[in-house]
């Protein structure tokens, strides 16, 4: 059963979170707009995607920072109106009132990370195409490819309709050409590729002159290349490594089995997954080294220096990121390795507090 206090920390601290989280993407969202005002084009459906899309890539630099500043206004205005000092004086411990902020802020952590299963996390891409190219998904043209053993040509591929178009299949086993398929187009279903249309042109193992027929065959459809997912083709063709977490996963599994490097993939997957935990062990650590009391310290002082180390530590975590994204740092070392230091620093100071 939640307590009395317990309930008004959380609203308090929920109160100020949404009204910096809310604060901070209308400046990131309105500084990119006015930006790019000039490079948008004149059709109004295009730019509201283009600010739809604007908000929802914003949620990748506003949301940990808003976890964080929240849990600092928060503290700072029950140090100015006593509340905090009172709690501690009936017997409300430190540890008890730093529980309800650290579960909300991993709530809307978790909740962060679930949403990048989803296509949420191609907003930055989307919003790049409607500048670059007026379309919300560009589309890419003469994809020359190898899965498994195989050759495959695509003519156009359309990632947003999953959707291909002048496909062409080379089978090679023992350095030679057994099988062509071919395809005038061809949609991903149910994890696979389905070719409607088809031409299949069988080369034989020549033994004699007796079988040194070539078949060909058509068939009406045929499901091929599974698990060969649109984003997984797009990626190896336009050397992207943002991604959602299913189809990070499938990348690294694919890319691995290929023997290509897979460092950049990994380090956004690690980016989607454990990135995001900096900010609610940030938070556990800055309570309990914040002030209790109005009386001995400038809160306006403190508040710009515990502002400005948060923005300092996410600022190095990200550039760590881009060093592990470059192949310069493994991205254990550069972000698995700091988010766990934060997390087990953060659990001392709870123990040492209980």
């Amino acid at each position: 059963m939640v307590k009395i206090y317990q309930r008004y920390v959380i609203l308090l601290y929920l109160k100020n979170f949404f009204i910096i989280f809310c604060s901070l993407e209308f400046f990131y969202a309105g500084v990119d707009f006015i930006t790019n005002i000039n490079k948008l084009p004149d059709s109004a459906n295009l730019q509201l995607l283009y600010i739809l899309f604007n908000f929802m890539s914003a949620v990748n630099y506003t949301l940990p920072l808003s976890i964080i500043f929240a849990m600092i206004v928060s503290k700072f205005s029950m140090i100015r109106s006593n509340e905090l000092i009172s709690m501690y004086a009936v017997g409300i411990t430190k540890n008890a009132l730093i529980l309800p902020i650290f579960f909300a802020a991993i709530i809307l952590t978790f909740a962060y990370i679930a949403l990048n299963f989803t296509t949420f996390s191609y907003a930055y891409e989307y919003k790049s195409n409607i500048l670059k190219y007026n379309q919300v998904v560009s589309t890419s043209s003469d994809l020359f490819l190898k899965y498994e053993g195989k050759y495959v040509y695509f003519g156009e591929l359309n990632p947003l309709k999953q959707e291909v178009t002048k496909v062409k299949i080379f089978d090679i086993k023992d350095n030679e050409l057994r099988e062509i398929i071919s395809a005038q187009k061809g949609l991903f279903l149910n994890n696979a590729w389905v070719l409607e249309n088809v031409e299949v042109i069988k080369k034989p193992i020549v033994d004699n002159h007796t079988n040194a027929k070539i078949e060909s065959v058509k068939l009406p459809s045929l499901r091929v290349l599974e698990k060969f997912r649109p984003k997984i083709i797009e990626n190896a063709h336009l050397g992207q490594s943002t991604l959602s977490i299913p189809d990070a996963v499938d990348a690294i599994i694919f890319f691995g089995d290929q023997g290509i490097n897979i460092d950049s993939i990994k380090t956004n997957l690690y980016l989607i997954i454990f990135f995001p935990f900096f900010a609610p062990f940030i938070v556990v650590i800055f309570y309990y080294y914040l002030p209790l009391s109005v009386r001995f310290f400038n809160l306006a002082l403190m508040s710009f220096i515990f502002v400005f180390i948060a923005l300092a530590g996410w600022g190095v975590l990200f550039v760590l990121g881009k060093f592990a994204s470059s192949g310069v740092i493994t991205a254990e070392i550069s972000i698995l390795l700091p988010i766990v230091i934060l997390g087990l620093f953060a659990l001392i100071l709870y123990r040492k507090n209980r």
